[in-house]
């Protein structure tokens, strides 16, 4: 159906954030539509069956219709062009919209839980009948289409939100399962399972609810980029062989579609700069046009040419290595004085790195000492990595 409806009413060809703009408006009307239906006929069910379960997914399904309004507001939102105040775009809006839905879809498991214990200290009889299996099997039917068609659009468009509604969708079709099951087994057996199976679908709602919060959260609290994004960028700078090393790399995600990096490339000390300036500006418009993200590069010279200072170098990485493979060096100078020579270089090492960067430095001091003689001197800062 939402292949159909698409093919009808979007016109958009070739701009992508637009069609994905026009997906997601597109998507959440047929989810509220598809809920409020459902709610609908969920409802007249547990009114008539007198079923905690029934009721409760019913209003579950109601919400969702709240969810599906939220996210086509946030669509439509996250579309707006750049303006002074947001000169990055309002991408980050999708985001915040598939929140709030986690926010609706945790509130319902909570009240369903609720309900659901009630019913477990005062059991009822429920009632029983065709035109109630049918509804439940039908909201099945429906909540798989929903979770199949959402998740492909969510992965296609890399969109969290859809992502999040795809999610709910898939617990509410366990969720309505298991309502299903209980009905069947309290007609069949006189059980009362009524209202353990509410609190069942009530935990499965809060599960899904806690991974859709985690999902939309992580981007806007800063979460680490995709690291099949961060190699294709350094393929796509290292391809240039004027280009020796990167590092300090950062992603900035406003959104989707609306990343900007910045990185820092060293490159020969000795070149001519000009030449350098030209190759950094052509891998900034290549990764623009590539991955649709704005680069900022800086450039760090660093000598090439220098024996002495190559194994200098090469000793300190053979250090840095003995302690830990993990950690690695950049930004490498030699400052040689009348008394003494300093290293100064940056040591990457993980967040959470159990060794302090004060034993780090001091670990490093010795060993250089021990291998190069009392009269190198090791200038570092530790830097932890922005990528993973």
């Amino acid at each position: 159906m939402v292949t159909l409806l698409a093919k009808l009413f979007i016109k958009e060809k070739k701009d992508q954030a637009k069609i994905r703009q026009q997906y997601g408006i597109l998507c959440g009307i047929v989810g509220i539509l598809l809920n409020v239906l459902l709610f609908g006929g969920k409802f007249i069910a547990g009114s008539i069956s007198k079923s905690i379960a029934i009721t409760a997914d019913a209003f579950n399904n109601l919400s969702d219709a709240g969810s599906s309004l939220v996210t086509l507001i946030g669509f439509k939102l996250a579309g707006a062009k750049p303006d002074p105040e947001h000169p990055f775009g309002h991408g980050r809006i999708e985001y915040v919209s598939g929140l709030v839905v986690a926010a609706a879809i945790l509130l319902m498991a909570y009240e369903l839980i609720r309900d659901s214990i009630d019913k477990i200290l005062h059991p009822e009889d429920t009632e029983f009948s065709i035109l109630i299996v049918g509804i439940l099997v039908a909201s099945i039917l429906v909540k798989l289409y929903m979770f199949w068609y959402n998740r492909g659009i969510g992965k296609k468009y890399d969109s969290a939100a859809m992502r999040a509604t795809a999610m709910d969708s898939l617990s509410d079709t366990c969720a309505t399962a298991v309502v299903l099951i209980a009905t069947l087994v309290g007609h069949y057996t006189g059980l009362h399972i009524d209202g353990w199976c509410g609190a069942l679908v009530g935990i499965l709602i809060l599960y899904a609810g806690i991974s859709a919060a985690k999902e939309t959260l992580d981007p806007l609290l800063g979460q680490a980029p995709d690291e099949d994004f961060v190699m294709e960028i350094d393929r796509i700078v290292m391809a240039h062989e004027e280009i020796c090393g990167i590092h300090d790399l950062i992603v900035h995600d406003y959104g989707p579609g609306r990343k900007m990096i910045s990185l820092h490339a060293e490159v020969p000390a000795d070149g001519d700069i000009l030449e350098v300036h030209d190759v950094i500006d052509n891998v900034e418009n290549e990764l623009r046009a590539k991955l649709g993200c704005d680069a900022t590069i800086h450039m760090d010279p660093i000598v090439t040419s220098d024996v002495h200072i190559s194994e200098l170098k090469a000793a300190v990485i053979s250090i840095v290595k003995g302690i830990d493979e993990v950690i690695t060096i950049h930004d490498f100078r030699v400052v040689t004085g009348p008394t003494h020579t300093n290293l100064i270089f940056d040591v990457l090492v993980p967040f959470k790195f159990y060794i302090s960067d004060e034993q780090l430095t001091m670990m490093i001091q010795n060993k250089v000492t021990e291998r190069l003689g009392r009269n190198y001197y090791v200038v570092m800062k530790v830097d932890k990595a922005y990528v993973k």
